[in-house]
């Protein structure tokens, strides 16, 4: 009785902590204020929480789903394991919530840079060694080149999806619905051992020429 007692008192937290922060921002959010918002006392939540950054990284983490089991990708077709990986949103349904509280957190995190970076690393942890184990397995079983050093290569396929989380709607001209697919194909186009038919070709996107040259990037020795 007494951990469902801890359990339902630990949701109320979160959840009141989610509406203070959307609403006021997190510098603007005192722990009295959540403490009020949820009807759970101050000395309780410090059981739960040293302070208020542990706290808000744990309403992040499930805002963003992070605290769900992720979804493998691996059918045996691995051009679209990856699209399916950097196409993948978690916790979809909190969308609307999670726009609310990006300005927030953005300048809460600039404003702390501890804290940010503490969010930076664990937000990207898990869909880095994921799509990383991805091209470890298209390495292994030859489809990209050996050579590919995995860090690099995983930049240049997460680079333009974080560019687009960050600018998206800001900019003048829309990104085209067939960006992922678009990205992956160029990526593939120079690191895989043998060139499929892209599908951006037909996607109103302008593929990259079949006769550009393979450099893979190369592992550092």
């Amino acid at each position: 009785m007494a951990r469902q007692k801890s359990a339902k008192a630990h949701g109320k937290v979160l959840e009141a902590a989610l509406d203070l922060f959307a609403d006021r921002g997190i510098d603007a959010t005192s722990m009295d204020a959540i403490a009020e918002a949820s009807g759970v006392s101050k000395a309780t939540i410090y059981k739960h929480w040293p302070d208020k950054d542990a706290l808000c990284l744990e309403v992040l983490s499930h805002l963003h789903g992070l605290d769900e089991e992720p979804p493998v990708f691996d059918t045996g077709d691995l051009r679209a394991d990856l699209i399916a990986q950097l196409s993948h949103q978690p916790a979809e349904d909190r969308k609307d919530m999670k726009e609310r509280l990006m300005p927030h957190l953005m300048a809460y995190g600039a404003r702390h840079r501890a804290f940010g970076e503490q969010w930076r690393g664990r937000a990207i942890e898990r869909p880095l060694s994921q799509l990383k184990q991805m091209l470890r397995r298209g390495k292994t079983r030859s489809i990209l080149s050996r050579d590919l050093d995995l860090d690099a290569a995983a930049a240049l396929l997460m680079g333009p999806m974080m560019y687009r989380h960050i600018f998206g709607n800001s900019l003048k001209t829309k990104l085209p619905a067939g960006f992922v697919e678009y990205v992956v194909d160029a990526f593939w186009m120079a690191h895989a051992v043998e060139h499929p038919r892209s599908t951006a070709i037909g996607s109103g996107l302008n593929p990259l020429p079949r006769s550009m040259p393979q450099q893979p990037l190369q592992r550092r020795r």
